[in-house]
């Protein structure tokens, strides 16, 4: 276990560098960038350690890995971010444990979150997740709301009981215009996130940046990079 922290914390380390530096260059504050890492496929214990070495914000994207998890560790003083494609038979669930949900991207997902927050008795932060690779069916390749859909599905999270509209997330698209060109892409959220805050001003989250992107993350005015495998380490593939 103590090699497994030593690891963590040499890791840990190298991203805040990395998050500091990109801020510096950027003219930014090092408190305006929030680090949530991504601990989907590793277990409880790395979380721990995880809390341990100070991180407080952690994200997971398939519920049948997050629920026992998130219990497991119930104890410490974590934010959980659910950050995956989101099935509406699986939202009660995430409910119970989640504290912010950052793919919301249709109004039958809006609903359904807003029942089984109403029923926890409980306020779930959400964020739009945007598609900049949506095409004519208003869809990203990895789920997303095209920009169009903003407005109406932001109207829709902000009059739903339980919730509440806290901002943007993306994911640098594969393919599409954006495909490649990191920079461009969250150039262009941070531009609908300003759009977003006109009829929304308490919708400041920007969640963009993963471990191959944030520098450029920060650089374009993310409030959240969303690291794994920098931290994590890579696991080898199954089979």
């Amino acid at each position: 276990m103590t090699d497994r922290k030593d690891e963590l914390a040499g890791n840990l380390a190298k991203v805040e560098r990395r998050i500091a530096d990109a801020c510096a260059a950027a003219g930014r504050a090092r408190e305006e960038v929030t680090l949530i890492v991504v601990t989907k496929t590793y277990p409880a214990s790395d979380v721990r350690i995880l809390a341990e070495l100070g991180v407080r914000h952690v994200a997971e994207n398939r519920d049948q890995d997050a629920a026992p998890k998130a219990e497991a560790c119930s104890d410490l003083p974590l934010t959980w971010h659910f950050v995956g494609q989101l099935q509406t038979n699986k939202v009660r669930s995430v409910v119970n444990y989640a504290d912010f949900v950052q793919s919301v991207d249709r109004s039958k997902l809006v609903a359904a979150l807003s029942k089984e927050a109403v029923r926890a008795g409980r306020e779930l932060g959400c964020l739009l997740q945007v598609a900049l690779d949506a095409g004519v069916s208003g869809r990203g390749e990895r789920g997303g709301t095209g920009p169009d859909g903003i407005g109406e599905l932001a109207d829709l999270v902000a009059g739903a009981p339980g919730l509440r509209l806290d901002g943007l997330m993306t994911v640098a698209p594969l393919t599409g215009e954006y495909a490649g060109r990191q920079q461009a892409a969250f150039e262009r959220l941070m531009d609908l996130s300003t759009d977003l805050r006109r009829s929304h001003p308490a919708a400041t989250m920007v969640s963009a940046g993963m471990s191959t992107d944030l520098e450029q993350a920060v650089t374009a005015g993310a409030t959240h990079v969303r690291v794994g495998s920098a931290v994590l380490g890579v696991r080898p593939r199954l089979g």
